[in-house]
């Protein structure tokens, strides 16, 4: 009897309980949805595109003025299923409190913003049964020297342990703030994984998603390599596949079985505008409709990247080719 109970613990660790491996699909909602969006909300693009000088006061503003209702209603009323925003990338200036952040990096006063933009947008996005998921760099904001010494981070095939301890203090105490209200992470720039996160003891992907998934058992993620136009998984610890894609004519789909490759979710990541959250779209609704199909036959789902307004709101153009994209997949 010993040695069953041992057996049953043994399985529970890797099959299920601590953050190991496990059988189910988190992701599997994304097939239903098909597709979605995602806005960069970013204080050094913000302030490019406006001509603006940023400051912790500058970012408050900014944040504070995020219009989470309207965009909650620009997103139900073209149908989209799920939003995916960025908390911040390389200027060391985050939507949302942290913390743990906070103490790391010593910067007073704190760049995280006094708002919790993350939890307003949760709420106003279940009111409509719209999920929101979050991104976020997997490395440290390479703009802010200051961060990047406290985080010690080195940005190259190196091991950076002492890094990724830090790093998953911060993403564990977002996680553990937004609980169910986030669905799912995208963490960005895992470019070094055999470096970083295959290690057999932590920190590593499985540490790494367990901090993710702190506050949210349920809550998918997946880690971006970069762009490669086959769709793949890089880890058995995530759950749809992060598919950074800039030309969506070049995507590749093989050995796919029940929308997902080797187990992962199939969803592809692209941009309507000139690049990533600038300039014009630059696709017709029609092709847009067409690159969303061609993943949706698939069984997987898109999400597309649109540029926003000061406000965080999406402009009419995008919003018209959001629309045309969402009565297409309506009627399948």
């Amino acid at each position: 009897m010993h040695h069953l109970k041992s057996l049953s613990r043994a399985l529970a660790v890797l099959f299920g309980c601590s953050g190991a491996l496990v059988a189910q699909n988190r992701a599997a909602w994304m097939q239903e949805a098909q597709w979605g969006v995602m806005t960069h909300y970013l204080a050094d693009w913000q302030a490019r595109a406006h001509g603006l000088t940023m400051s912790v006061d500058q970012w408050n503003k900014l944040v504070d003025g995020f219009d989470a209702e309207r965009i909650a209603k620009q997103l139900a009323s073209v149908g989209a299923r799920y939003y995916q925003i960025s908390i911040g990338q390389n200027s060391g200036y985050y939507l949302s409190p942290n913390a743990a952040y906070d103490k790391i990096v010593g910067i007073q006063p704190s760049k995280c913003a006094r708002r919790d933009l993350v939890a307003d947008l949760s709420e106003a996005l279940g009111k409509r049964d719209i999920k929101l998921m979050v991104y976020l760099p997997s490395g440290a904001p390479g703009q802010d020297k200051i961060a990047d010494a406290a985080l010690e981070w080195r940005n190259g095939p190196y091991p950076n342990r002492e890094f990724q301890r830090k790093w998953e203090q911060v993403i564990r105490e977002w996680s553990l703030r937004w609980g169910k209200k986030v669905a799912g992470w995208w963490f960005d720039g895992c470019y070094f994984p055999n470096s970083m996160y295959r290690s057999p003891d932590a920190p590593n992907f499985a540490s790494f998603a367990a901090a993710a998934r702190a506050g949210n058992p349920d809550a998918a993620i997946a880690f971006n390599p970069g762009v490669v136009y086959r769709m793949l998984s890089i880890t058995p610890y995530e759950d749809f596949t992060a598919g950074e894609i800039d030309k969506p004519d070049l995507v590749t789909i093989r050995r796919a079985a029940d929308g997902r490759i080797d187990g992962t979710q199939i969803q592809m990541l692209s941009y309507l505008g000139q690049t990533w959250g600038m300039g014009a779209p630059r696709f017709t609704a029609e092709q847009a409709i067409g690159y969303t199909r061609k993943i949706r036959d698939a069984g997987g789902a898109v999400t597309w990247d649109t540029p926003v307004e000061l406000n965080g709101t999406i402009s009419q153009p995008f919003l018209d080719q959001l629309s045309a994209l969402g009565k297409a997949l309506a009627t399948k």
